[in-house]
């Protein structure tokens, strides 16, 4: 006998899901309504009222409510029902109220709220199908957030103007809305059911992303979804040493927490959130505080539902029939206890897929006798038979037609039951469930063999990679991260495109990818999925703390993290594999960042403990989905840098949260001890393949020179020395950025020329004469800078014209004589010249002698030029190891002041530019400071810049 697995499953008579007879009777027909409707094969009726009538050829059944409630159909005098009538509450938040409204829009969905905060307003509708889905262990809920352009009077910056697919931020709050409402949704519902929220007005202060939470939530409340219990979420931040329920966005600048808390009003049902090394007390007390104002906001929703909620949908849900469990446990359950010993996990997957059909084999096709009734004796007993052949007719109350009936001894026998192959599915999913719990707890020992405290195996490789700028394996148990590391310039940030104003621009960004060969399966391959996104996010946010400033290091930073195996924890194995792998790529991180994931055994006294929770440290996959919680915890020795928590079962209370992060942070310890053994060890060098960046400072108003019209001058130098590129910023910082170390050279120096302020007395040598006039010649003293060199200063002896001493091409040595208000320069070859040297020295001597030793010393050839442009001088960050130019010999400093350079250097200046400029190298590397051409030019063998 096909035992009854489906019920009836058709939504209740509201008014906008039936037609209503004039007598108020609700009329469905089961054939056309529910294709899903098996009748009773029993003569027994359920505890619905089934009537049976003819009426124009076709069989309809009436279905009375079990509710003795009015349905929300009825009106009121205006003839809107009382859930469909404009309505809204203030509920206090933090320091201020938000504004909830139903009733207003939306008003044919199943439900619809709008909240205000502020100016930000978010409106988020609740709908539900009609005929429920296939039976799953997943429910079947889809959410989607989009952030409208217009709520900030704006228009999206693509070629397209209209939005498209969630961007990723979105897909993250997706992912916030949906795992706090997952488990408060019932067993065995299985209408699909989509929450859609929208983003109508943003004011840039206040967040839409817990408004979001709590608007899905209350949306759900209202509707006939048959959740549990409703549904807030609020954000914590800490500023001053202050805890901030729901800060402003200008508040969370200064925050060094941001916590995203939402459950019910009575437990917890989703953390998540990012600290700077945050201790796990002020962790607690955040939580606290944010339990606190969800119970406040729950409450008052609880209140509205009161008053405008529709009745829920109670009827739907189907649940297996009870012995089913009985069955498969019977069948099933000594081999299943053998099978959740084996350690590996592909071995026990398959021989769990094996059981399983074995399972479904005898419950489906073969049917199952129950052990209790093969030892019954066999009687006779009389069944009723129903004659099929007979039309339907009406059964008036008290009265049988007994011609319909026969009554036909037959001898008893064992009852063959077959279930459907999806109930016992689910069942074989639960009991092997309840079967790996009760292991953990009676035996405290884990599939893997494992203590509920101890981490599995770790190993990790660094530098595995030749090419890559940084790369490491890490693996921890059956779970294994490819993490690559790669650095670039401001071009390679990503760019995210919001509400706001400007386009935000990310220095650092991790990449995570989940694809299906690192579990053994065969999948599809496109875009990244919610789940990689959000746990991307997480390792990325877990890293970020640890990073040095920009100013510090200018790279932007990319981190790639594969999964190759997975076995539970991949998004912390991903942590620890990119702190392992930045430090190979030479990034100067604060300190290392380890990341461990916390399971849950809630109710142990139903699988043989004394009650107590149990938790399980560093989880594997299959604890994961057995177990009642996943909370993720990085950071170091000291403090928590991220964290997300996702609750299965009805909440999490605060001392359980405190055990658990307490046995996270030795967990952490242990990992991070772990990963000081990598073999081989992280390089913690720039690779040689990383491209150089040299970063100078130049006066703000000489930026345009740099640039030139229409971006001409900066494209013809990145072409001339072939640099990757030159970013400039209108505080007077120049970003260069070169894979080798000539062409950086190259281009600082035409940099530095084109921004150089000259000065009076400086000397300029090897000058090409790029124009005669009648009056004089035009000297190109550095490119693109030229200067007028009078006939006059030509010679000491009197010239008719120029030509007659020097001709277009000549280089010339010359001196800044006059620089006038515009910047124009008066030059002079003639102050160069020994006679003119003797002159000057013969008049000095008349008058002051000091001045007469300074000339002296200027006439020499082998005297110290002065650097042109003092506000010119360069900030220069060069990395590999920490060696500052002061820290050069005094030979080399004494060389430097003979050399000659275009512009000169004195003995002040180069003591300026020594405190100035910064050069950082490999301790094996050596900086040799020269003259080249003039220059004073930074070398070394394998040099690389930063």
């Amino acid at each position: 006998m096909l035992a009854n697995t489906c019920g009836l499953h058709f939504r209740p008579c509201y008014s906008h899901a039936a037609d209503f007879s004039h007598s108020g009777t609700c009329q469905i027909s089961l054939s056309s309504y529910c294709p899903r409707f098996h009748a009773f094969t029993k003569p027994k009726l359920s505890s619905l009222s089934l009537l049976r009538s003819k009426k124009n050829g076709k069989s309809l059944v009436t279905r009375a409510l079990t509710n003795s409630a009015e349905p929300d159909s009825v009106a009121a005098s205006d003839g809107i029902p009382s859930s469909l009538r404009p309505f809204s509450v203030k509920i206090p938040v933090g320091d201020r109220h938000i504004l909830v409204e139903t009733g207003h829009m939306g008003r044919q969905a199943s439900g619809a709220v709008t909240v205000t905060d502020g100016e930000t307003i978010v409106y988020t509708s609740v709908c539900l199908a009609d005929i429920p889905s296939e039976p799953s262990d997943f429910f079947p809920l889809f959410v989607n957030y989009q952030e409208r352009f217009s709520a900030a009077g704006r228009t999206s910056g693509g070629f397209f103007k209209r939005e498209g697919r969630a961007r990723d931020h979105e897909v993250l709050i997706c992912r916030l809305i949906d795992r706090p409402l997952r488990p408060t949704m019932p067993k065995g519902f299985y209408h699909e059911t989509q929450i859609l929220s929208w983003v109508l007005s943003y004011d840039g202060l206040h967040t839409p992303d817990c408004l979001a939470i709590t608007a899905a939530g209350i949306a759900v409340a209202l509707s006939e979804v048959p959740n549990s219990k409703a549904v807030a979420g609020v954000r914590i931040g800490l500023v001053n040493d202050k805890f901030i329920v729901n800060p402003t966005t200008k508040e969370m600048e200064d925050s060094e927490l941001d916590l995203v808390l939402a459950g019910t009003d009575s437990a917890i049902l989703m953390i998540e959130g990012y600290g700077n090394f945050l201790p796990e007390e002020m962790l607690l007390q955040a939580v606290e505080i944010g339990q606190n104002a969800v119970i406040a906001i729950c409450k008052e929703v609880d209140a509205l539902v009161r008053e405008r909620g529709k009745p829920k949908m109670l009827d739907a849900i189907k649940l297996p029939p009870p012995q089913l469990y009985e069955h498969v446990e019977e069948i099933a359950g000594k081999e299943l206890e053998k099978v959740l010993q084996i350690k590996s996990k592909i071995p026990r997957r398959k021989a769990l897929l094996s059981l399983e059909e074995k399972v479904i084999s005898i419950l489906t096709e073969e049917g199952y006798v129950s052990l209790d009734t093969t030892s019954e004796v066999l009687e006779p007993i009389p069944d009723l038979v129903e004659d099929e052949d007979e039309d339907d007719e009406v059964v008036v109350d008290g009265e049988v037609d007994e011609g319909d009936v026969h009554i036909k001894p037959t001898t008893r026998r064992p009852i063959l039951t077959l279930f459907s192959v999806v109930d016992v599915k689910l069942v074989f999913k639960e009991v092997t469930s309840n079967f790996l719990r009760r292991r953990i707890v009676e035996g405290g020992i884990r599939s893997d063999g494992r203590t509920p405290v101890e981490i599995r195996p770790i190993n990790s490789r660094c530098g595995l990679l030749p090419r890559a700028h940084g790369s490491t394996l890490f693996t921890r148990g059956e779970t294994q991260s490819l993490a690559v590391v790669t650095l670039g310039d401001k071009q390679m940030a990503q760019r995210v495109d919001n509400l706001v104003d400007a386009d935000e621009l990310k220095r650092f960004y991790l990449q995570y990818s989940f694809p299906p060969s690192c579990v053994g399966e065969v999948g599809r391959i496109g875009a990244p999925s919610r789940r990689e996104i959000g746990h991307g996010t997480l390792a990325e946010r877990a890293l970020e703390p640890s990073l040095p400033a920009e100013d510090d290091f200018p790279y932007t930073i990319r981190v790639e993290s594969t999964i190759t195996e997975s076995n539970g924890s991949s998004s912390m194995a991903s942590v620890c594999g990119g702190s392992l792998a930045l430090q190979d790529a030479g990034v100067p991180i604060k300190c290392p960042i380890a990341g461990i994931a916390m399971g849950l055994v809630n109710d142990t006294k139903e699988f043989g403990g004394d009650g107590t929770p149990l938790i399980l440290s560093d989880i594997t996959g299959s604890e994961d989905a057995s177990g009642d919680m996943d909370f993720k915890v990085a950071g170091n020795e000291t403090g928590i840098t991220a964290f997300q928590m996702d609750i299965k079962v009805g909440g999490i209370t605060i001392p359980i949260m405190r055990e658990a992060l307490l046995q996270a942070k030795d967990g952490r310890k242990h990992i991070l001890a772990e990963m000081l053994k990598s073999s081989p060890p992280p390089s913690k060098r720039l690779s040689q393949y990383a491209p150089l960046i040299h970063i100078m400072k130049v006066l703000p108003e000489k930026i345009n020179l740099i640039i030139g019209s229409g971006g001409k001058k900066v494209k013809s130098i990145i072409e001339e020395t072939r640099v990757e590129a030159i970013d400039t910023q209108d505080d007077g910082t120049v970003k260069i950025t070169a894979n080798d170390l000539s062409s950086l050279e190259k281009c600082k120096a035409i940099i530095s020329n084109l921004t150089m302020v000259p000065t009076i007395g400086d000397i300029y040598r090897n000058c090409e004469i790029k124009t005669i006039a009648a009056y004089g010649v035009f000297v190109e003293i550095a490119p693109g800078r030229e200067g007028l060199c009078h006939i006059s200063e030509l010679s000491s002896d009197w010239l008719a014209k120029a030509e007659d001493v020097v001709k277009v091409g000549d280089k010339i040595d010359v001196k800044v004589i006059e620089v006038n208000e515009k910047g124009q320069l008066r030059l002079s070859r003639r102050a160069l010249l020994p006679e003119a040297d003797q002159d000057s020295s013969s008049k000095d001597n008349t008058g002051n002698p000091s001045r007469n030793k300074a000339a002296m010393q200027k006439g020499s050839d082998k005297s110290t030029s002065k650097i042109a442009g003092k506000e010119n001088m360069e900030q220069s960050n060069v990395q590999k190891g920490v060696v500052a130019a002061s820290g050069s010999s005094s030979e080399d400093a004494a060389k430097l002041q003979k050399n000659k350079r275009i512009g000169g250097t004195s003995a002040s200046q180069l003591e300026n530019y020594q405190g100035q400029q910064k050069l950082w190298f490999s301790p094996i590397e050596s900086l040799i400071l020269m003259s080249r051409n003039g220059a004073v030019a930074g070398e070394k063998q394998g040099a690389r810049h930063w």
